[in-house]
């Protein structure tokens, strides 16, 4: 019989490798117990994955940034697993959509999302003003009335100023903790528990969301009374800012989970080469990468790209391209309560890190680190034909 033509070192890391041996379930079993055994291959291999990456994020005390794209306070993501995340202190930094934070705000001001037929109908649900989101529905009032708290809220002395998005998320977190609490709301709202922990929240695309559409209202209707304006140079600039002290002054390591894609995905991500590439700033990217995606990676698209494509940017590190990544194709609903059960089955829990109480603080510290290169980045503004391209090598970089 010919002998295998395999490399020795193949067949021996093959030898070393995990059995997919899994034991009968019997329903006893602890959530870590269960994934550990009857996760072994496919997507739930995936999923097993995202979940030890979720462990090792706490493991490494990480810095978590958390972005979440979609409809999915809408679906009551945030009641069931952020909110209690960000309470029990693991997610430190969130990245939505201005849209998660609107529609969150309908229950607080009495409005039910309820559960429709996806297949009963929009033209009668446009006649009966039922706003529909796949497979839920609300009253078309909801909006109305939310359009009304947020105009309210928008026009406070504390409001009229330029601001970053993290500060007005702040601003609105604190106004709307106050509102919760003279109404008795029960379950906080994702703003009002940001507020309360400290988690900066940053929307990448502010103006594609209702509370903005309200800010239009209000710059048209009020003229100059009105001096609300959102500084979008200082809120990018102010994300690499945060990523930067979390790696020198705070945590040491960063990790990013995706729920989903979209902007927030990218716009966290975007700090890292906002600092190596555009600044001269030397870091590494992301130390850890999960992503819950159903997205494809074949198209180019920006959503589902893997931390690889991604280590080419410079966003994650070599090591999260090694062994700190996942991409699990699979919608967010159907697995992230399930594995936020199971993580806080481990008793995961830790001190929150309070990252917007050191905005200022992460903003000096990249401020003195850039103006350090400002001779070598003031030649970096001009361009002509005749101008040389840069040798490899005169760019500084850090590759771990």
């Amino acid at each position: 019989m010919p002998k295998t033509s395999q490399p020795r070192g193949l067949r021996a890391a093959y030898a070393r490798s995990r059995s997919v041996d899994p034991r009968p379930i019997t329903g006893r079993e602890k959530p870590t117990d269960l994934l550990e055994h009857a996760f072994g291959a496919y997507v739930g291999r995936q999923e097993r994955t995202a979940f030890e990456l979720m462990q090792r994020s706490m493991a490494e005390d990480c810095s978590i940034f958390l972005t979440l794209s979609g409809a999915m306070t809408p679906a009551g993501l945030h009641q069931s697993c952020l909110i209690p995340l960000i309470e029990r202190g693991i997610v430190s930094a969130l990245t939505t959509t201005g849209a998660n934070l609107y529609h969150d705000a309908h229950r607080i001001i009495g409005h039910a999302i309820r559960e429709v037929n996806p297949n009963a109908g929009d033209l009668q649900m446009r006649l009966a003003r039922i706003i529909r989101i796949y497979d839920l529905g609300f009253w078309e009032e909801a909006l109305l009335d939310t359009d009304r708290l947020f105009s309210a809220v928008i026009r406070r002395p504390e409001f009229q100023r330029k601001m970053t998005t993290p500060e007005f998320h702040h601003l609105l977190g604190k106004a709307v903790h106050g509102i919760e609490r003279s109404l008795g709301v029960k379950q906080p709202s994702l703003l009002a528990t940001a507020y309360k922990h400290a988690v900066p929240i940053w929307v990448g695309a502010v103006q594609d969301g209702s509370i903005f559409l309200n800010v239009v209202k209000l710059k048209r209707l009020l003229g100059p009374e009105f001096r609300f304006e959102l500084d979008i140079n200082d809120d990018v600039y102010s994300m690499a800012a945060m990523q930067h002290f979390c790696r020198h002054r705070g945590s040491k390591k960063l990790a990013i989970w995706i729920l989903g894609g979209g902007v927030p995905k990218n716009y966290t991500l975007q700090g890292e080469p906002l600092l190596d590439q555009i600044l001269s700033v030397p870091t590494t990217g992301f130390d850890i990468d999960l992503q819950f995606c159903v997205d494809p990676v074949d198209n180019g698209a920006l959503s589902s790209c893997p931390a690889g494509e991604g280590h080419t940017w410079g966003k994650v590190s070599v090591e999260a391209v090694e062994s700190g990544s996942v991409y699990v194709h699979t919608d967010v609903t159907a697995v992230f309560p399930w594995l936020t059960h199971a993580l806080f089955s481990t008793g995961a829990r830790r001190p929150p890190m309070r990252l917007m109480d050191r905005m200022e603080d992460a903003i000096r510290f990249l401020d003195r680190d850039v103006a350090r290169r400002r001779k070598k980045l003031l030649g970096t503004l001009d361009w002509s034909p005749d101008t040389e391209a840069p040798t490899r090598g005169q760019h500084e970089m850090v590759v771990r």
